[in-house]
């Protein structure tokens, strides 16, 4: 079942979303395994992820590959939560 992923950045802008998004969608290893979909937002003076993700360490693998991008762009630490969906509904 898949794994619905909550990352908060506090502190996160919206350049380094930009940013990040930018780098990771250009990325020779984008799409990245286990990857379905991704949401992000401005929340409380920093960014809120959400993305569903086919498991957990399929995620954790995406986070690992894309430290190095955070770590260029400033992102602020992040913490990930992660809840299982009741279903995923998509095209």
């Amino acid at each position: 079942m898949a794994v619905l992923v909550v990352v908060d950045i506090p502190g996160g802008t919206k350049e380094q979303y930009e940013a990040n998004n930018s780098r990771i969608t250009s990325a020779p290893w984008f799409p990245p395994k286990g990857f379905i979909s991704h949401v992000g937002a401005p929340n409380n003076g920093g960014w809120i992820i959400v993305d569903v993700w086919e498991t957990k360490e399929d995620f954790r693998a995406f986070a690992e590959q894309a430290r190095p991008i955070f770590a260029d762009t400033g992102t602020p630490p992040m913490e990930a939560k992660y809840y299982e969906p009741a279903n995923v509904i998509s095209p």
